[in-house]
């Protein structure tokens, strides 16, 4: 920025009401010209709005999904072609939001940009939100339905079945993004999950890349895989299980050595860091200093699968935000990740930092 740039931005911190003939006459130059300087600092990113308001620049963004979860909890073990004795819970849910909950637990200032019908499913979900993130940003489509998964979970808790309604997902386009360019420039983190269109998930790679912000991506599951273009430049984090890896790659991964190699190739295609995991086989996490196994920390019991893998990325870019290293942020994820596998909800309601941490100390 030039010097008389930067006094502009420190009289709108002043005052952002100022009108421009009042902040011309401060600066001593005539309003034409403070218009101009107004309008590169608006192009750049650095002010936002009519009234000049600054962006915040320690908020993460989690785009993506944000759904009404309802789990059928079998009551014995499935038998296909016929009706099967269940109980059904209804949840919030979604990958993005999932994620951003966590983190805001953890005590981040968390803003979640999706879609939603404006509809009871989503009042739903923002008020059950509310209390761990911002859900200004959201866009409600009068005509659309909100999001909805729906999994049938055998008595030990492993998915059996899952269906998705993520249709409105679609209108989460870089073009709905675009007025929110100055927040997605200064955020501290972006977090992507792929119910985001390819063209949006290439939008966000490119103003990550632009504008030096780390951002994480999550694949969602197998069949959206082919959102993410050829080159992973742009992506600090990537976080994909096994079978994710294995399609986007073209390869099978049937043993530690296929694992390794998998991290090796997806580094080579320019993510900064990647962990493909492996439920209870834990993970394998890599970046330019090495790749490394990382064993599944065991559980008592199984309640619910749903939900651990959303609060392994939760724990592990918590570390990293919290200037752990990465051997340390990957444990975290691990840690949470296991917790949540023993309990029924998505994402565990004692979570915060200081029981993170113990935990971490406790079982590593």
């Amino acid at each position: 920025m030039t010097r008389k740039e930067q006094e502009i931005l420190t009289l709108i911190e002043r005052n952002p009401y100022m009108s421009q003939q009042e902040m011309a006459d401060a600066l001593g130059i005539s309003r034409p010209s403070l218009a101009n300087l107004i309008s590169g600092l608006i192009k750049q990113g650095r002010i936002v709005g009519r009234a000049y308001v600054l962006p915040e620049e320690d908020a993460i963004l989690c785009i993506g999904g944000a759904n009404v979860d309802r789990k059928f909890h079998l009551k014995a073990t499935s038998v296909p072609g016929t009706s099967n004795p269940a109980t059904v819970t209804r949840s919030v849910g979604g990958v993005a939001r999932n994620i951003a909950e966590n983190i805001g637990r953890l005590g981040h200032k968390v803003q979640l940009i999706t879609v939603a019908g404006d509809d009871p499913e989503w009042r739903f979900i923002e008020e059950a939100s509310a209390a761990f993130m911002d859900t200004a940003l959201t866009k409600n489509i009068a005509h659309g339905v909100t999001g909805s998964y729906t999994a049938v979970l055998e008595p030990d808790g492993e998915m059996t079945l899952a269906l998705a309604d993520m249709d409105i997902y679609s209108e989460l386009t870089p073009a709905y993004l675009e007025p929110h360019r100055a927040k997605l420039m200064h955020a501290k983190l972006l977090i992507v999950d792929l119910n985001c269109p390819k063209e949006t998930v290439r939008y966000l790679q490119d103003l990550a890349s632009s504008a030096r912000v780390p951002v994480a991506v999550i694949p969602v599951s197998a069949p959206k895989m082919d959102r993410l273009g050829e080159s992973l430049t742009g992506i600090s984090w990537l976080i994909l299980n096994r079978d994710e890896a294995a399609l986007r790659l073209g390869l099978s991964i049937t043993d530690e050595a296929d694992w390794r190699r998998s991290v090796e190739l997806l580094l080579q295609q320019g993510a900064g860091a990647v962990v493909v995991t492996g439920g209870k086989d834990g993970a394998m996490a890599g970046n330019g200093e090495g790749i490394a196994h990382f064993k599944a920390i065991e559980t008592q019991r199984v309640e619910d699968v749903t939900g651990a893998g959303d609060a392994f990325t939760g724990g592990l870019l918590h570390g990293c935000l919290s200037g752990y290293g990465f051997t340390q942020a990957v444990r975290l994820g691990m840690v949470n990740a296991a917790k949540t596998l023993d309990s029924a909800q998505t994402v565990r309601p004692e979570l915060n930092e200081t029981l993170l941490t113990n935990e971490l100390e406790e079982l590593i």
